[in-house]
Parts: structure tokens; C-alpha cells; sequence
């Protein structure tokens, strides 16, 4: 089945320790409207592993119905005197207390990547996940999202890496892809994962076959929110809020 979604992915800068009161009010407060009112699911709410990454911050990553439907979400976001949409009036105050600024990109999946749905169907579920961000030269992006389909894959599959994400980020010149591993047995597996960028052949091999391509590559560890599909196994709802209500 060909992947036919976009996908919104966030860095979000974390105000002080507002992490856990940040990744609650995404899950808990936004994600159930968002759901209702824009057809988006909520991908994954993790927090970046501090000793791999920036800190204090949060990945989100969102399934937008097409860029089609990602058009009609932003055409409903951006009106009123704020840009805001004036329902979400509270919601944007009060995440204005937990967050300071971000970085969002516009991503595109290669065809075979899965849906969360069809990922979360299987069964898998996983409370850490590798993040790669692959720079490569202009044009080739999808090129090498090819290469993570013949080599990366197989040759990470023995160490307990998953394939949970496979995109490349439009609005640049196709020099960028984004690659997530869900990773079921934590940290363990990650451990595996590093030690084989040296000793296993596969690995070896799937990395010599980027450089061709690389200009830049960055791995960061992700732990998943409390609600984070990849956790649950389902999609944030109403009844996950805590003291939160609609403004309307």
C-alpha cells in the first residue's frame, strides 16, 4: 500500500521544566481536536534524549491527510488578527507557557514507508526510537530514501531496528531525508545498533553506500511521551486530559 500522507515534524524548545506539562498538553488538549477538526493524527510526542541531543526538547511528528489536507488545516489556522484560529485562543496561551520557539519542517513519505496505522497494527510498540536527519546532495533525497529500502533495513532489522518512518522534507532542494527506527527493546537495542557503524558488515555496507550521498548525518535517541502512540498503541482522546476543557 503506497503511502499517500504529509507529514508536519516539530523541534520544539522546552521553557525551563515544562517538558512533562508540555508533551501532556500536545497529547492530551491538542491532538483529540486536531483529530475531529483536521483529520490529523498525532505520529509521535517524544522528548529528546538529552545526552544524544539538544535538551531541554520535544519531537512531534503529525499524519496530515495529504498536502491537500494539510492546505485546508493551515486555511483554517491562519486567520483572525493573531493568525490564530481564535478557538484555540487558550490552547495557544497556554502552551506559550511551556514552550519558547521550534523548528518545523513540511516532510513527504517515501511510498513504502508505513501509516502509524499500519505500523501500530502489527503490534509493535516501542518507548525509544533513533532519529536520523540525513543531509544529501541537492536532488538526491529521494535517491536516498532508495538506499534506506535496499540496505538500511535488512542490515538493522538483527540489532532490533524497526522502520518506523522514511521522508524526505520538501520546500529545500531534496537534500534532506528523515529516518525513524523504532527501537521495542530500548536502549539495549540502540547499543547493538551503535556498535555494529563499526563491526557489522551490513551496517558497514549501507553506510559506505550513503556517503556517496551524505553531506551531513546526525542521530539523535528519543523516549516516547506518555501518551505517544508508539506507547499506547492508540491515538490521544478526550478522556486523556487532565484539567483542560475546550474554550468553546
Amino acid at each position: 500500500m503506497s503511502n499517500d500522507r504529509a507529514y508536519i515534524h516539530e523541534f520544539i524548545d522546552i521553557r525551563g521544566a515544562h517538558r512533562a506539562n508540555y508533551m501532556h498538553h500536545m497529547a492530551a488538549n491538542w491532538s483529540p481536536m486536531a483529530q475531529e477538526d483536521r483529520k490529523q493524527s498525532c505520529f509521535g510526542i517524544w522528548a529528546v534524549v538529552g545526552t544524544t541531543g539538544p535538551w531541554p526538547q520535544v519531537c512531534n511528528i503529525w499524519e496530515e491527510p495529504g498536502l491537500d489536507g494539510l492546505a485546508r488545516s493551515l486555511t483554517g489556522e491562519n486567520v483572525g488578527q493573531g493568525l490564530q484560529d481564535p478557538k484555540l485562543e487558550r490552547w495557544w496561551k497556554e502552551a506559550a507557557e511551556f514552550r519558547r520557539g521550534g523548528f518545523d519542517r513540511v516532510l513527504l513519505p517515501a511510498p513504502w514507508s508505513p501509516t502509524l496505522d499500519e505500523s501500530l497494527s502489527t503490534g509493535i510498540r516501542a518507548e525509544v526510537c533513533t532519529h536520523e536527519i540525513i543531509k544529501v546532495t541537492p536532488g538526491t533525497a529521494r535517491e536516498a530514501l532508495d538506499l534506506v529500502r535496499s540496505h538500511a533495513i535488512e542490515a538493522y532489522e538483527p540489532h532490533g531496528w524497526t522502520l518506523a518512518g522514511a521522508w524526505w522534507t520538501t520546500m529545500r532542494d531534496e537534500d534532506e531525508i528523515i529516518v525513524l527506527w523504532a527501537l521495542p527493546d530500548g536502549y539495549a537495542a540502540w547499543a547493538s545498533g551503535e556498535h555494529a557503524q563499526f563491526s557489522d558488515s551490513a551496517v558497514l555496507s549501507w553506510r559506505a553506500e550513503m556517503r556517496a550521498l551524505a553531506t551531513d548525518w546526525h542521530r539523535i535517541l528519543l523516549a516516547a511521551a506518555p501518551l505517544c502512540p508508539w506507547r499506547t498503541g492508540r491515538q490521544p482522546h478526550r478522556n486523556d486530559r487532565i484539567d483542560w476543557q475546550d474554550p468553546s
